[in-house]
């Protein structure tokens, strides 16, 4: 659905420290890095799949959307409780804390967390019901 989602940062090596872990424990590998920001993910052509950070191309503050949100899949409720405490171990803020959100779905587990620039992020992963 998506090549790649760009978040503007206001200072590229703390978010680069925040997020260089998190896309490790996600098995995302680092993709890219240069002075202007760094990227994790697949890049190959019309099989790219990414998350990047960096500096806005317009040369203003980066500043967060009302309403956005990245949501990243894990691969077990535990999991997503390991990422919400790495995220914010790495001075992520909490923003919801892991648990079941039956009102999105059967199953459905999440935890939410803002990088220190203010990004919201999700950890999902639809759980088994017994």
């Amino acid at each position: 659905m998506f090549s790649y989602i760009m978040l503007g940062t206001n200072h590229l090596p703390r978010a680069i420290q925040f997020y260089d872990p998190l896309m490790e424990l996600l098995g995302q590998p680092q993709a890219g890095r240069n002075e202007e920001g760094a990227s994790w993910g697949t890049f190959n052509n019309n099989h790219t799949v990414g998350l990047c950070i960096g500096s806005p191309f317009n040369q203003q503050p980066a500043s967060v959307g009302n309403g956005t949100m990245v949501a990243l899949n894990a691969r077990s409720v535990e999991h997503i409780e390991q990422l919400y405490a790495l995220a914010l171990s790495l001075g992520g803020k909490d923003e919801g804390a892991p648990g079941h959100r039956p009102q999105y779905g059967q199953g459905f587990y999440s935890a939410y967390v803002r990088d220190p620039d203010g990004n919201k992020l999700a950890f999902i992963y639809y759980a088994s019901i017994a």
